[in-house]
């Protein structure tokens, strides 16, 4: 019995494993710091998005949705941009699931 509580149980761990692998979604546009998500996108510093960590960060669709990105996407985003030597235009990738109005971040990767 106890083998069959584990298959049952090993089971269920695999189906929320890939329910979840299944729900994210990818995201294009441009990365901007939450201060300065209304300006000028194109013209947005990488410089400025670095000083500005500490408001968070989030995308801007091609639709102009701004999406916030949680706080682990903050640490992402803030670590991938210390490595981008882009200094304006920083359009990117992300890869996530939308959580109310939060995008819930799993992978970025910023476009030459």
């Amino acid at each position: 019995m106890d083998g069959m509580r584990r298959i049952v149980v090993l089971a269920l761990v695999l189906v929320a494993a890939l329910a979840n692998a299944v729900a994210a979604e990818s995201f294009s546009g441009t990365v901007v710091d939450v201060m300065c998500r209304s300006k000028d996108l194109a013209g947005h510093t990488r410089e400025c998005a670095l000083t500005c960590a500490k408001s968070g960060y989030g995308i801007v669709t091609a639709e102009g949705k701004f999406l916030k990105f949680d706080e682990a996407g903050n640490a992402r985003t803030l670590s991938t941009l210390k490595k981008v030597t882009k200094d304006k235009d920083l359009k990117a990738k992300v890869t996530g699931t939308i959580d109310g109005d939060v995008l819930k971040v799993e992978a970025i990767e910023f476009l030459p």
